[in-house]
């Protein structure tokens, strides 16, 4: 059973940057927003040639994907960033745009779903990290909850952060760059006792660390 991470935050919070100090050798890059990454250099470390990197919007791909990682008997690669899952979502909809009736939002619900399910099915050596935006509602008493966005009804329903045992919060805070690691009005989690400090630096690469030695 793989480990698989959500990292969820606004845009330009630092969910990508975050990724800057994964090991490339074991690292490969789904690039669901197909905008490329944000660090200098990326481009050296994440590309075809290097067989890391795909950028994709596609939710059949993105699936076809883990199933190559989590098949290669290799075991090259140790980590998959899916960046992000709104992109797939967002994409699928404007391809659907068209199309009346409930089953373009329960395909996309199930496709979604899916990409979850079967990374949690992955082989034990893989971590999968599943980039989010989020989205900070607020209740009729003034109460607010940030949390994964999501398009449609359905996957509102279902809610993602439920398949996972850790969600990071990405956030620029005082010009810093953080992750939160507990709940304050929103879906955040980590595993009891893994972190003492309720924000962290933003490098998922040492995240890793910490769960691994968890």
């Amino acid at each position: 059973m793989a480990k698989v991470i959500g990292v969820i935050g606004e845009s330009g919070s630092g969910k990508t940057t975050s990724m800057r100090n994964l090991n490339p050798a074991t690292t490969y890059y789904l690039d669901c927003d197909k905008k490329g990454l944000n660090w200098k250099g990326w481009k050296k470390q994440y590309n075809e040639a290097n067989r890391n990197y795909y950028a994709t919007d596609y939710p059949q791909v993105v699936l076809q994907l883990l199933k190559k990682v989590n098949e290669d008997k290799t075991d090259r690669i140790k980590t998959v960033v899916i960046d992000t899952i709104n992109g797939v979502m967002v994409a699928e909809e404007m391809r659907n745009i068209k199309q009346q009736g409930f089953g373009k939002w329960t395909d996309l619900a199930q496709y979604v779903w899916t990409i979850f399910d079967y990374a949690l099915s992955m082989k034990d050596s893989v971590t999968v990290i599943i980039v989010c935006h989020s989205i900070t509602d607020t209740d009729d008493n003034g109460i607010v909850f940030t949390h994964i966005r999501t398009n449609g009804r359905k996957l509102e329903k279902i809610v993602l952060e439920s398949k996972l045992t850790t969600v990071l919060l990405a956030e620029c805070k005082d010009g810093k760059y953080v992750f939160h690691t507990r709940a304050d009005r929103s879906s955040v989690k980590t595993p009891l006792g893994a972190f003492e400090q309720d924000e962290i630096p933003n490098d998922i690469a040492q995240v890793l660390k910490v769960l691994e030695d968890y």
